[in-house]
């Protein structure tokens, strides 16, 4: 019989392997679709909808866990040209994924959010966001802190590529002379379409991580578009 201690660490290997809706759909994805001759990080983009670097992002972290093994390869009448990694699911690796406590943990946050007035939940979503995002930007180092300092935009694409980490398949743009924040995917899931004022958690990251990576002045950041309402992508524009 496993020991508690053994039992702990197993369950939290699985909990951050599978925490991530995303994650757990491409591992469902490879283990249905891989036995063969495997399937690519292109694959996995196209049929989860989230950009080829997010995908492999995702499967490297779940063969770092050991449940998806890669190998480099053609497919079968393949052409010529550089083998590409083909990822396939570690036989009996895993058959049930635990109930996520940060579930719970949302759920939570959105029922104590409706006792507030909307005000008063939105600014605390959003301070505790911004909270978040300034100790996300002081683990940031290197080139991303410096490049960071240097102008907004830059300072923009290293939010984007630690809300990316976190979950969020985010990309920077620039458009109508703003700078936006796109986020393909919600890690909170469906408890922000059921509390839309935890979207103000992500308007908040944005601002703390930004108030730590750029100098100058920050501006209006607001938040243009969200899935509680009704729009494809979640959008934060400074």
């Amino acid at each position: 019989m496993a020991t508690s201690a053994a039992f702990t660490a197993t369950v939290s290997a699985i909990t951050d392997a599978f925490g991530d809706p995303t994650r757990r759909r491409i591992y469902l994805f490879v283990r249905d679709h891989g036995a063969d001759d495997g399937v690519t990080a292109a694959a996995v983009a196209s049929e989860v909808g989230v950009h080829p670097n997010v995908a492999r992002h995702h499967l490297d972290k779940l063969a770092a866990g050991g449940y998806l093994e890669v190998r480099s390869g053609r497919v079968a009448g393949g052409g010529a040209g550089r083998p590409s990694k083909r990822y396939h699911a570690v036989a009996d690796a895993i058959t049930e994924f635990p109930v996520r406590s940060d579930d719970l943990v949302l759920s939570l946050l959105g029922r104590a959010l409706e006792l507030l007035s909307p005000k008063d939940a939105e600014r605390m979503a959003e301070q505790v966001g911004a909270e978040y995002g300034r100790a996300m930007a002081a683990g940031l180092t290197g080139e991303a802190l410096d490049a960071g300092h240097r102008s907004m935009r830059a300072a923009m694409q290293a939010v984007a590529d630690a809300l990316t980490a976190h979950g969020f398949a985010a990309h920077a743009e620039s458009r109508n002379d703003r700078l936006r924040i796109i986020n393909d995917h919600c890690p909170f899931g469906d408890v922000a379409l059921e509390h839309p004022v935890i979207c103000a958690v992500d308007r908040g990251m944005v601002r703390g991580m930004l108030s730590e990576l750029y100098d100058g002045e920050l501006g209006e950041i607001t938040t243009e578009s969200s899935r509680p309402a009704g729009d494809t992508f979640c959008t934060t524009a400074v």
